[in-house]
């Protein structure tokens, strides 16, 4: 497949373009035009494009890449590190953020529901990127943590009684701490995201909305396999997902 119709395929498929986003999503990196395997992990970082050199990818898609809002762009040191074995190794480097959170079928969050077997019901009406549902049957919210820690084999932190029942649930992965007021609207039990702020166990504790930080990397591994999955199925490529770990 061509470097331009992965391109374009991938930006009709998630929608880019109806994110404002903190990044530039889709290619960041040109390499060479012809992309049969490919390497897919959550973030662009110098161990995951090691890993594709050593794969001999022609392309590296991850959920974080690049060319954060805010950040100083000057080439130097690590991240001229990095560009330079991209560009050594003419790998392409495709990036999907915002998109790939939200995608209907693969994004993160709906991923993680699958994996946790959490039932979605609905989109928060205040922050669209938060999702709402139930869990299978009322628990207790220490039970709901160990379930948690068992299937993303990671010990979650939890804010709140552990001997709280648990029903109503909302979430939203990887950095969504600051959405933890829409959910508290939302008149969910429970918020899980994968970060947690200083201020953000304030609010939990004086919302009375249990809070579950879970993880940015470890919420945030499924969409991206997800995509790679297709990517493979309709676009008969090599994919190949690599995970770094990241206790974050």
């Amino acid at each position: 497949m061509h470097r331009t119709e992965l391109q374009a395929r991938l930006e009709i498929l998630l929608e880019c373009g109806r994110f404002n986003d903190y990044c530039p999503n889709g290619l960041q990196v040109e390499g060479r035009a012809k992309v049969q395997r490919v390497v897919c992990g959550v973030s662009a970082s110098r161990a995951l494009i090691e890993r594709a050199i050593e794969l001999q990818a022609d392309a590296i898609i991850v959920h974080h890449g690049w060319f954060w809002r805010g950040e100083d762009f000057r080439v130097t040191g690590i991240r001229r590190q990095r560009l330079g074995l991209l560009l050594t190794h003419d790998i392409n480097l495709f990036a999907y953020h915002l998109p790939l959170d939200a995608h209907p079928e693969l994004g993160n969050n709906v991923q993680l529901a699958r994996v946790l077997g959490w039932q979605l019901e609905s989109v928060c009406r205040e922050q669209p990127l938060v999702l709402l549902g139930h869990l299978p049957h009322p628990m207790p919210a220490g039970e709901v943590a160990r379930s948690v820690a068992a299937r993303l084999a990671r010990e979650p932190l939890l804010i709140g009684e552990p001997q709280r029942e648990i029903r109503r649930v909302a979430w939203c992965t990887g950095g969504a701490q600051d959405y933890l007021e829409s959910a508290v609207a939302a008149g969910v039990d429970m918020f899980l995201s994968g970060e947690i702020s200083e201020r953000t166990v304030h609010l939990a504790r004086e919302s009375g909305v249990t809070y579950l930080a879970a993880g940015h990397h470890a919420t945030e591994r499924y969409g991206i396999q997800a995509l790679g999955a297709y990517l493979a199925e309709h676009c008969e490529l090599d994919v190949t997902f690599v995970d770094i770990d990241n206790p974050a």
